[in-house]
């Protein structure tokens, strides 16, 4: 089966991953010179107990009707196999940076494989954004450029709108994908540029681009390969680059390769005490952003004079204090996230890894079955995040009576979620609850610029959650609204 590309946007209630869902999927899938070969489009049926972000609501302006779209769980289904098909390289503008993981998610808490369209049957990742990235730092040629108050944006609807990307508004699921299939196109002119790019997102390419990086200097431990980093997370102040250096694999994730920035001034302070706080260490999977350059007089051009001297000094200063560097090499390469005891669900698929064989089989059977099928096979699996998974998905997707067992796990979940104490996901960021929402809708009527159809949204969305989360609205609470 020939290679395909599927562009692919989301439109969401909320930004955080664990706990909000996608409203809106849409793709277009192309052959490899970018044509058209189809395109899905997906809209999903807000799930009874998420309570939409007002901010969210104001960017996508899509109403929280209950009634609109198709269930959850129907519909991820449905994106997870355009995701799986054979030699898919599913690919967006900051798609890895959030849809992915948007998506990765939603495949957990809906018992499907959540990785699998990174790696199997020939699937593998891009994404546009460092890709422009790129094309910003060393071949402007294709693009007009936009800047905001000086200051360079490579936001798609901003370089949408300088280069006539856009047929629709921006923050529309297909809306956004034609626009990125237009940028696609434009930047692929550049056709060495573009497969240089392209090959980088080919995990075994970019190791060996990262193995041909020169040596800096030896340590027991070895080789010590270094380059210039080209990421999103540096931001346009440092030209999104960063000179670093190798210091080796996680023991606990060792597909990730570490690497240490070699710009920054208190590099030069740490002890075993401070590593946490006096290094700043990237953890890159080879195949995924950013991209590792060799360290030319090109590459490190746009780095600045101040910077690039706070980059030869350390590494001056690692290569004589070998000690110290092996106590900032072991902490990050020994560094493990923390056991979050209580972590709910939803949020658990860092936490709780790959499921069991037997549970993975079961998963498959859960979603073949029928409604009364699917309420015993609930109760078979050996992992108490999957079994509770699967009650969610009874009650959170199906009109189907629901039997005493689920009622009360339902009437448990909705009561928790209406609670001023919200629940928190693996890094620490907090569910949406009834009572934040209505105290972030204040918030907004009172900034100024609200037009008419977004005060329209806000009351609709007020409605939404008193009407369907009257537990967590107190009457004291309603009278300010």
């Amino acid at each position: 089966m020939a290679e395909t590309y599927l562009f692919y946007d989301i439109e969401t209630t909320g930004l955080n991953r664990a706990f909000d869902q996608v409203l809106e999927f849409a793709a277009i899938r192309t052959d490899c010179d970018l044509h058209e070969l189809d395109r899905f489009t997906a809209t999903i049926r807000l799930r009874p107990d998420v309570i939409p972000s007002p901010s969210a609501i104001l960017v996508n302006r899509l109403r929280p009707e209950i009634d609109r779209g198709r269930c959850e769980v129907e519909s991820v289904r449905e994106i997870h196999a355009q995701m799986n098909r054979p030699e898919t390289t599913s690919i967006g503008y900051n798609s890895i940076g959030f849809d992915d993981e948007f998506l990765r998610f939603s495949f957990h808490r809906n018992l499907l494989p959540p990785y699998t369209h990174q790696f199997a049957n020939g699937c593998r990742r891009m994404d546009l954004l460092p890709v422009t990235i790129m094309y910003w730092l060393y071949r402007r040629g294709p693009l007009q450029w936009p800047e905001l108050k000086g200051k360079a944006s490579l936001k798609l609807e901003d370089i949408g709108a300088a280069n006539g990307l856009f047929t629709g508004q921006s923050h529309d699921a297909l809306s956004d994908v034609e626009a990125s299939l237009r940028l696609a196109r434009l930047l692929s002119r550049e056709t060495d540029m573009w497969r240089r790019l392209d090959e980088g997102f080919r995990k075994d390419i970019d190791a060996q681009r990262s193995e041909e990086l020169p040596v800096a200097f030896k340590t027991a431990a070895g080789d010590h390969k270094w380059g210039v980093l080209v990421s999103g997370e540096f931001g346009t102040r440092q030209r999104f680059q960063a000179p670093v250096i190798a210091i080796g694999y996680s023991v606990p994730f060792p597909k990730q390769s570490l690497w240490l920035r070699l710009d920054l001034p208190h590099l030069r302070l740490a002890t075993e005490a401070t590593v946490a706080e006096t290094t700043w260490v990237i953890r890159k999977r080879y195949g995924e952003p950013g991209f590792l350059l060799p360290p030319t007089d090109r590459t490190l051009e746009p780095i600045n004079r101040e910077r690039r001297q706070h980059m030869q000094e350390n590494l001056r200063w690692l290569e004589s204090h070998e000690g110290e560097f092996q106590q900032i090499s072991a902490y990050h390469r020994n560094f493990r996230y923390a056991f979050i005891p209580g972590l709910d669900a939803d949020a658990s698929l860092y936490q709780t890894g790959f499921l069991p064989r037997a549970d993975e089989a079961l998963c498959r059977a859960f979603h073949a079955a029928a409604f009364d099928r699917k309420v015993e096979i609930a109760t078979r699996f050996s992992s108490p995040e999957a079994r509770i998974l699967a009650e969610r998905i009874l009650f959170r997707n199906y009109d189907d009576p629901l039997p005493p067992h689920l009622r009360r796990a339902r009437d448990a979940f909705q009561r928790r979620i209406c609670r001023k104490e919200a629940l928190t996901d693996h890094a620490g960021n907090r569910r949406t609850t009834p009572q934040s929402a209505l105290a972030e809708i204040r918030e907004l009527r009172r900034s100024a610029g609200l037009n008419d159809g977004e005060r329209r949204l806000l009351d609709d969305l007020q409605d939404h959650i008193l009407r369907r989360f009257p537990c967590g609205a107190p009457a004291q609470q309603l009278s300010l609204l």
